[in-house]
């Protein structure tokens, strides 16, 4: 255990090592190469940021990944590690989807040419048999057929990959909230002791720390801002959207059966889950385009209380902790379905009191 220990620890460290190392080259090559995300009227920003952030997201996890497997095989007694076909599928499927938020970065790409993209990647876990097959008691529901299951799978990779880029609008947001999930992820495939899994959340981890102290904490008149751009959210929602369904995925081959999967799932996710619902509800009543961009997002809706970007994104983190330990606290004693049913209540009500606080204020509850 000492062992696995040292060697997920040794995989964090890497990859901060790396991250730190990287990022400030990458900012260097966006300010000769002129690619700053612009402010705009829908943006919190006031001067040109450099935007690709993310690009030390996945090179910095594979090194310290590859790395950390390698001294982990040399010093344990494991003469090999399996590769199987959805490992295979998920290396294939996390290049295309890095690549395309890369070029997005710098040259643009139609938002209907990324959704494709991202239903291509998803289509690649059901062909290498890695797809929801039970919901765990949701609505009732347990074992579904492996049709249903593979298109629910596509489904919520692309939802959770959108999710996690749309999240994306305040400093620090998507990255904390992806660490919170990262967390709780790493705590599931720690206790069932599946290393491998724990070693590649340790190295996603690792190059998220760097990039949060060049995100929130670097000074814009010194060229240490940087922000992730689509190539680093993208990434990040596609590792998420597969580790979460591989751990909703009932195989005994892995791991025992996990009754709280679903639960577990959307809990860990909730927030940016939530928030892209209620983005969506708001623009169909207001008869908008969904992929209509807009300032409704949940933390818009607070910087328009009064809040800093800085406070806004302590109260987003408040509140993903907050419903973690409400689920956590009624996972022994209520069904799935009415604890996820009492989590739709409280988010309506915190939004509620947002409209109410921002109406008080005389400001605008949607914003265009």
């Amino acid at each position: 255990m000492l062992t696995y220990t040292l060697i997920i620890l040794f995989a964090f460290t890497m990859s901060a090592i790396c991250g730190f190392i990287m990022i400030p080259q990458i900012i260097s090559f966006c300010k000769k190469k002129n690619l700053y995300d612009a402010p705009d009227a829908r943006k919190i920003h006031k001067s040109a940021v450099p935007r690709l952030g993310g690009v030390s997201f996945m090179p910095s996890m594979l090194i310290a990944t590859i790395v950390a497997l390698l001294v982990w095989v040399s010093t344990c007694k494991c003469n090999k590690i399996c590769v199987s076909p959805w490992c295979i599928f998920f290396g294939i499927g996390i290049t295309i989807i890095y690549i395309t938020g890369v070029i997005d970065d710098i040259f643009g790409v139609r938002a209907r040419v990324k959704l494709l993209m991202q239903i291509v990647v998803a289509s690649l876990l059901p062909m290498s048999y890695l797809y929801i097959n039970n919901l765990y008691g949701f609505l009732g529901i347990y074992e579904i057929p492996p049709l249903v299951g593979t298109i629910l799978t596509i489904g919520v990779l692309v939802f959770i990959m959108n999710a996690i880029n749309l999240i994306d609008g305040i400093d620090g947001l998507s990255a904390s909230l992806t660490l919170i999930a990262l967390g709780g992820l790493f705590y599931i495939f720690h206790r069932e002791q599946i290393w491998v899994y724990c070693i590649l959340i340790a190295g996603l981890m690792g190059v998220l720390i760097p990039f949060l102290y060049h995100n929130i904490w670097g000074k814009e008149e010194k060229n240490q801002k940087i922000f992730m751009g689509d190539s680093g959210s993208l990434t990040l929602g596609y590792i998420l959207g597969v580790l979460m369904i591989k751990f909703c995925m009932y195989n005994p081959h892995v791991m025992p059966y996990q009754k709280g999967a679903t639960l577990l799932s959307v809990t860990l996710l909730l927030v940016p889950t939530f928030d892209v619902f209620r983005v969506i509800i708001v623009r169909l009543i207001n008869h908008k385009p969904i992929f209509t961009a807009d300032k409704n997002h949940i933390h818009h809706k607070l910087m328009r209380t009064g809040l800093t970007q800085h406070q806004t994104l302590i109260s987003v983190i408040l509140l993903s902790v907050l419903f973690i330990i409400i689920n956590l606290t009624l996972f022994n004693e209520l069904v799935v379905t009415w604890i996820i049913a009492i989590d739709i209540l409280i988010y309506i009500a915190f939004q509620y009191s947002l409209d109410v606080i921002i109406k008080r204020k005389n400001l605008q509850p949607f914003v265009q």
